[in-house]
């Protein structure tokens, strides 16, 4: 299947961090967050990727087209400067670049690379900056088996703040982590049906217009997931990230 991965967006939040690099090349360890997640479907055999460009799109094209994967993979030198690679990666990938705009929205994005998928009954689809330890197999077949037009997973809230209760009066009665309440946002991970298309129209953003129309119809799943998700929205996002590597390997590399 292939994979539509949203890589154009300004990424304003991680610009603390770097002002020129686009946030799917952000890096993880050693290599951009972007590789990873493609690194991830690619575990599980989906290896034509769509990338949907905007906001630095010269850096991620550069970044591929000078893939040099002796930086972050064991190697041999022989004869001083032939390097012999011990192991391979993106050599089977095939990866489709499209500009879809500076400023464009997610729908806009995925309606502009509708021209690739048009052969395709079924598609994945991802935002560029989380990564996750779903079992994308099982996740695919019940989407299949289930026979609905769209899919996504959600997570728990991940964020630090506490919920609020109060009675009548105002008496505070209780505090509860966002973290261990029933509150879940969309984590991405998203699988179409080619007939996602006939839902979508020009400027409106994907997760609403679109999916409240699907709602109606029952053809939207959300699929909860509470094994491991991590997005990088903030510098502090990017610290969590590279800190689990540090300690070994990330619950995402299922490879």
């Amino acid at each position: 299947m292939k994979v539509v991965l949203f890589c154009g967006g300004l990424g304003t939040r991680l610009r603390d961090y770097s002002e020129r690099i686009p946030k799917p090349l952000v890096d993880v360890g050693s290599r951009p967050i972007l590789w990873h997640l493609m690194k991830y479907y690619a575990a599980y055999g989906h290896k034509d990727f769509v990338l949907c460009l905007g906001h630095g799109a010269e850096s991620i094209k550069s970044f591929f087209r000078n893939y040099d994967q002796a930086i972050s993979s064991d190697f041999v030198l022989v004869d001083g400067n032939r390097v012999e690679l011990l192991e391979r990666d993106i050599q089977d990938w095939r990866i489709t670049f499209v500009d879809t705009g500076l400023h464009s929205n997610i729908g806009d994005r995925l309606r502009m690379v509708r021209r690739f998928l048009q052969d395709d009954d079924m598609f994945l689809a991802n935002y560029a900056d989380a990564l996750c330890d779903l079992d994308l197999t099982k996740y695919v077949e019940n989407f299949r088996a289930r026979g609905k037009i769209a899919s996504f997973i959600t997570v728990p809230a991940p964020h630090t703040f506490h919920i609020v209760h109060s009675d009548a009066e105002q008496h505070a009665v209780k505090f509860q982590l966002v973290t261990q309440s029933p509150v879940r946002i969309n984590g991405g991970f998203f699988a179409f049906r080619n007939e996602i298309f006939e839902y979508l129209r020009p400027g409106e953003e994907l997760v609403l217009e679109p999916f409240h129309r699907l709602m109606e119809k029952k053809q939207l799943l959300a699929v909860p997931h509470d094994g491991f998700w991590q997005n990088m929205d903030t510098f502090k996002d990017k610290i969590v990230l590279d800190d689990i590597l540090a300690r070994g390997r990330g619950p995402w590399q299922v490879w």
